[in-house]
């Protein structure tokens, strides 16, 4: 990969940011999730109670707990692709996982929050740092949530992190050789293969 983050081909970061998000997944998969864990970050499914039976707000928010079926690689390709995220906004995004999990303990990446938080941090980073960006309605219709539930995400996400959401370029450069440096797969260029 080239050494300088801004000539690196999106789908190729996409690509090494979901391997680092699948390894964080794994490891905080095996963290059960609590009462008073829940964050606006967890997805939510569709299930309702049975006609004419009312179940405890608290015994459905466990059970309307799933991933979505889309693969964390296939969901943020997508989100590369139809919100045209330049390598600078991906990788803000992932300085948003630390920033996040730093200032808000509750949350942390697994199966049940990444889909969310991912286009949640691709709609922050790209007002933040781009001059030219899509409509919220745009981001919901690539993400798969609805507009009114990407504001309430937005302003989430832009709270824990109090507005902080504009990394610098060392910071930006910091994150792209580690990421590339903990991928399997991918080397910066100049960096011997073997090593």
């Amino acid at each position: 990969m080239p050494r300088d983050y801004a000539k690196c081909d999106p789908k190729e970061l996409a690509v090494v940011i979901s391997d680092m998000l699948l390894e964080l997944i794994r490891v905080n998969d095996e963290i059960p999730l609590q009462d008073g864990q829940l964050t606006r970050f967890h997805s939510r499914c569709a299930l309702s109670a049975p006609r004419g039976r009312l179940a405890p707000p608290t015994v459905l928010t466990h059970l309307c707990r799933a991933p979505p079926g889309i693969s964390v690689r296939d969901y943020l390709h997508r989100l590369t692709y139809h919100a045209t995220l330049p390598p600078p906004i991906l990788l803000a995004m992932v300085t948003y996982v630390d920033k996040l999990c730093a200032m808000f303990p509750a949350f942390r990446i697994n199966s049940l929050t990444v889909h969310r938080f991912l286009i949640t941090a691709a709609t922050v980073a790209s007002k933040g740092l781009s001059d030219s960006f899509w409509t919220n309605s745009t981001y919901s219709k690539v993400g798969g949530v609805t507009i009114k539930e990407l504001a309430l995400l937005e302003l989430e996400l832009l709270e824990r992190v109090e507005w902080r959401i504009v990394p610098k370029p060392e910071v930006l450069e910091d994150y792209y050789a580690n990421l590339v440096d903990r991928s399997e797969n991918h080397v910066l260029e100049g960096d011997d293969a073997s090593e």
